[in-house]
């Protein structure tokens, strides 16, 4: 692939964004469609493996189960049994995707005849396979029916798929952030083809023309969703053709651009490649500028002084007016994931050494930034209530001019003694105290936070179980505004009511980036408290969107029945705590080279949380 020229590269690019359409005749000249048809994704040969990628053992164990669980599915090929613990794959120094993803390189597992059992041993058993539950086995079957196909192939699943509902809205649309949950539960359950067909036919919608118009989507911004098409090739509507319609925000409410469907997107292709195998997928050209694309869009200049990402309110999962414009944490935390995840990815040459020069810059500035200046606890706290401000010199302590009256009343009585979070949102002259679900989650499973930080919000979540999690999981904020402050910052939103909806409601499908956090900090109990909460509820509530009410008691007013991501969230926070070893495809450890160029070292400060992390981790 290096060796091609750019000419070369910029017209293979070019042939693989051409959109694919089949046609679908109808009974008069269904006689002619049965015509061979080239496949639209080429895969390069692997003669080594299936062209799908090396499975996990126990992924194909678990697949093997689909019989079972669903009764439509007929299983093509007999799986071959395991009898040895994948767990046991991350005993020792080597990473757990070295041993099961290429066991060519370490000795084999020796299987004892069916005849002559070995005897049981801790080693040598297989684990043995769970019973799925009956709330469990509905999961599966909702999921699955949310299922949508292009050209006769799944390319993802829809928001929502309630049956009793008569206003669809864009509901019937494949979201990506709303997949990227589904796509994590196919691709443990060992179906990794749906995943694959989505990360190529959304890149195929990326927006690849640079425009003036302010209409028109931006060079590499990724859709907010795409909805399946049937259009008339003729004016006798006896031929019909499948498109893709791409939303890039100028349908949704508020003609908002997505900023963090390019973001979950290089995660998903990450978590697909590590668990599959297939890291020739990451390594198409059309992928490769796929992912420069979102990064140059990301990394472009501007007139912003910070290393955190610019946005404007209601670009992420909190898609209404809710007062995070700016800085919002949830788009830093999945911009530090994205760029770790890209630095892995990216095909090293001379053509990519710049843009990889820039990544490691942006991320050694932006983990410092978030950490010192994001990070809340009763010390900082103290720390803030003394500021003192109009201070202009390099030496500032208070370097946005905060002003200690913004510390709000609420939060005084609140924050534990032990533990803390990561604030909201940070610009100058103001600070947003809130607590917000995702960012702080994400951040600790990208490693974002330090281990301290990491395990202060954990500890302050179980301290607060009852304001986060109640009856269930997960707020995506607290508190919630309300009064005049709901009605000046959402404008009156009568969806965000307090308590409800993105101003303080409860949203299932956040459970499974919770599991994800605890595992990864090895509290896998916390997680465990939180499903068994959930699992009591969903099936009952018919799967709903949304919690209201500050405990989370009540149904959403608004909230969609059979909504895909709380199913899917579900789903995978079981299969996640079953299998904890599959974390690894979604996290990042922590970066001993990012410690090295810490930004501090060209101020007069002499510690940081940065360079205490480093002799942790280093002791």
């Amino acid at each position: 692939m290096n060796g091609q020229t750019t000419m070369g590269l910029a017209a293979a690019a070019a042939a693989a964004v051409r959109p694919c359409r089949r046609r679908l005749l109808s009974s008069v000249s269904a006689g002619g469609a049965k015509a061979s048809v080239t496949p639209l994704f080429p895969r390069r040969p692997h003669p080594q493996h299936h062209h799908h990628g090396r499975r996990l053992p126990f992924l194909a164990s678990a697949a093997s189960q689909t019989s079972h669980s669903d009764p439509s599915s007929t299983p093509t090929t007999t799986p071959t049994p395991v009898n040895s613990d994948p767990r046991s794959a991350v005993a020792g120094n080597l990473p757990f995707f070295d041993r099961v993803l290429f066991p060519g390189s370490f000795p084999p597992v020796e299987t004892p005849p069916v005849e002559e059992p070995a005897p049981p041993t801790d080693e040598g058993l297989a684990s043995p396979v769970r019973e799925e539950s009956e709330t469990e086995r509905e999961a599966w079957r909702l999921l699955r029916r949310a299922v949508v196909s292009y050209c006769g192939e799944p390319v993802g699943t829809v928001a929502a798929e309630d049956p009793e509902c008569t206003e669809v809205a864009n509901y019937d649309q494949v979201f990506i952030r709303d997949f990227v949950p589904s796509a994590l539960a196919f691709l443990m359950r060992g179906e990794t083809e749906i995943v694959r067909n989505f990360l190529l036919h959304t890149l195929q919608l990326q927006s690849w023309e640079k425009t003036v118009d302010c209409y028109s989507p931006g060079q590499g911004l990724m859709p907010a969703s795409f909805k399946i098409r049937t259009v008339p090739l003729d004016e006798n509507n006896e031929a019909f053709e499948e498109v893709l319609d791409p939303d890039f925000g100028e349908s949704a409410i508020g003609r908002v651009a997505p900023v963090d469907s390019g973001l979950w997107w290089i995660i998903l292709l990450r978590a697909y490649c590590k668990i599959t195998g297939d890291y020739s997928l990451q390594e198409r050209v059309d992928v490769q500028t796929g992912i420069k694309l979102i990064l140059s869009l990301c990394l472009t200049d501007g007139f912003d002084m910070f290393p955190t990402l610019l946005v404007t309110d209601g670009s992420c999962m909190i898609d209404r007016r809710m007062g995070i414009h700016g800085h919002p944490l949830e788009i830093q935390a999945l911009f530090y994931s994205a760029l770790r995840c890209s630095r892995e990815m990216i095909t090293v040459n001379d053509g990519s050494k710049h843009l990889l020069r820039a990544i490691n810059n942006r991320l050694s500035a932006l983990s410092f930034h978030i950490r010192e200046y994001y990070w809340v606890d009763m010390k900082k706290i103290n720390e803030i209530y003394r500021y003192k401000t109009e201070e202009y010199s390099h030496d500032a302590t208070n370097k946005f001019n905060i002003y200690p009256e913004q510390i709000p009343s609420w939060l005084v009585d609140w924050i534990p003694e032990e533990g803390g979070y990561l604030i909201g949102n940070l610009q100058p002259a103001h600070m947003d105290f809130r607590f917000f679900s995702l960012g702080n989650l994400w951040a600790i499973s990208s490693s974002l936070t330090t281990p301290t930080q990491a395990e202060g919000i954990l500890s302050l979540i179980e301290e607060k179980w009852d304001d986060l999690v109640a009856n269930m999981p997960l707020k995506i904020c607290y508190p919630a505004m309300e009064d005049n402050e709901w009605r000046i910052v959402t404008g009156s939103d009568p969806k965000n009511t307090p308590w409800s909806y993105h101003n303080g409601g409860s949203w299932p499908t956040l459970l499974w980036q919770f599991t994800l956090a605890c595992i990864k900090m090895g509290r896998p109990e916390l997680a465990r408290r939180a499903v068994a909460v959930a699992e009591e509820q969903l099936s009952a509530d018919k799967w709903p969107e949304y919690y209201d009410t500050r405990s989370g008691r009540f149904v959403g007013k608004q909230s969609r029945s059979y909504q895909t991501w709380t199913i899917a969230g579900f789903l995978t926070s079981k299969m996640l705590l079953e299998n904890p070893e599959l974390a690894s495809i979604l996290t990042c450890d922590e970066d001993l080279e990012l410690l090295e160029g810490c930004a501090c070292c060209l101020s007069k400060r002499t510690r940081c949380s940065r360079r205490v992390t480093k002799e942790d981790i280093v002791e």
